[in-house]
């Protein structure tokens, strides 16, 4: 099994925008579907609410780790932790990270995911496999977020 999820997306967004959508707290959870009510501070926790369906209601908890104006977003996460009876405070937690770069057409965005190889060995498969596929859907999300024509860049 792998240890890292790694994803790469152009989006037709500019650098600027991109950064926002990721770095501003309430535009991270419109795209992300996430009740968030304060801002990321980088060495911080941060606490929400999902708002996903199918899974509104449960706690989303990171740590973040940097934040590299137009270039570095990262957090520490307990990843697939989507049962509330279980606390996985006690896991190794993965490392999220979204670095951004601009291109000809917009803008970079690769999305890593890594250290799926630290979790319990009873969990790890299944983490992988859920955060791999959500992450496609959420790179499909911040690519429709940032494109809208009703969001205009400040």
């Amino acid at each position: 099994m792998q240890d890292k999820i790694e994803r790469t997306i152009e989006l037709k967004a500019p650098i600027a925008r991109v950064w926002r959508a990721l770095s501003d707290y309430k535009e991270f959870g419109q795209w992300f579907c996430l009740d968030i009510k304060e801002p990321f501070k980088a060495g911080q926790p941060t606490k929400a609410t999902l708002t996903y369906p199918g899974y509104e209601g449960l706690l989303w908890e990171v740590h973040v780790k940097e934040m590299q104006p137009e270039r570095l977003f990262s957090f520490t996460w307990h990843p697939a932790a989507i049962d509330p009876k279980i606390d996985y405070s006690t896991e190794e937690p993965t490392l999220v990270e979204f670095k951004i770069e601009p291109t000809d057409f917009g803008t970079l965005l690769t999305l890593t995911e890594s250290g799926f190889d630290k979790l319990p060995e009873h969990r790890r498969f299944e983490a992988f496999r859920m955060n791999d596929g959500g992450w496609a859907e959420q790179l499909q999300n911040i690519e429709n977020y940032v494109t809208k024509d009703n969001v205009a860049t400040k």
